[in-house]
């Protein structure tokens, strides 16, 4: 645990002057007053941290939450031909204005959820029996993977690529001296940061699916690094100079 604060506190460190922290909002303080000591996440525990795998398109939409840059269209049975409810653009902000609704966040529901904001907001002016939301853009989701890998920083993934082994894909994939089955996804909650391991080696040769977790905007996936020895980066030089100098000595 104490080996997880100290990377915690300085994986902070490094996202603090990345363009990706000034990406979430414009208040330079967002990593400043957080609670640095993480909260350790179980193996089991899946209220924070849940596995990508989802097994059919039902699951998705029930479990998907709309996000900026998402476009959306509103159909309101009987209402045919109603203006201003097709391809319909959440804002930065997570809002978006339609007729009569007015300005209303979406951002962070799932489709039920915006069906049943909506449906109250409309109620007000339109007797509707029922509506639909369908998403007919996803919006761009961004990442931090920092640590071992080949290129670290921010990666943007499409909505059903949010998981760790895209995200360290997108990054070009683990350096030599990466520890693929200690990586580590830290997210921030209310000031609040939970982290919680994931064994991707585990994930690719077992197929553990449980091991490839899901992620959000915002999250961070951490590849800490081994202790083991390469041979050609470590050893080899080190005999290609013995070599050398033994040459010019005999």
């Amino acid at each position: 645990m104490y080996k997880k604060v100290i990377v915690t506190t300085a994986i902070l460190s490094m996202i603090a002057a990345t363009s990706f922290a000034a990406d979430k909002t414009d208040d330079n303080t967002l990593y400043m007053g957080l609670n640095t000591v993480p909260i350790e996440v179980g193996a089991d525990d899946t209220a924070v941290f849940k596995p990508a795998a989802i097994t059919s398109i039902s699951d998705y939409n029930h479990q998907y939450r709309l996000y900026k840059y998402d476009v959306i269209s509103v159909r309101i049975i009987g209402f045919r031909d109603a203006q201003g409810l097709d391809n319909i653009m959440i804002g930065t902000d997570g809002y978006v204005n339609l007729p009569y609704a007015g300005s209303v966040k979406l951002a962070g529901l799932t489709l039920e959820e915006a069906r049943a904001v909506l449906m109250q907001k409309f109620s007000k002016y339109l007797k509707i029996p029922d509506m639909s939301i369908m998403v007919t853009s996803y919006g761009p989701r961004k990442v931090q993977v920092l640590g071992e890998v080949n290129k670290p920083g921010t990666v943007e993934l499409a909505s059903d690529d949010m998981n760790v082994t895209n995200a360290i894909s997108k990054a070009g994939w683990v350096t030599t001296y990466g520890r693929i089955k200690k990586a580590q996804v830290i997210r921030i909650i209310d000031g609040t940061m939970y982290i919680k391991e994931a064994n991707i080696k585990n994930y690719i040769e077992k197929h553990d699916i449980t091991q490839n977790l899901a992620l959000e905007d915002g999250d961070i996936v951490f590849i800490p690094k081994s202790n083991k020895i390469d041979y050609k980066q470590d050893i080899l030089p080190l005999l290609n100079l013995y070599t050398t100098y033994r040459a010019i000595t005999d």
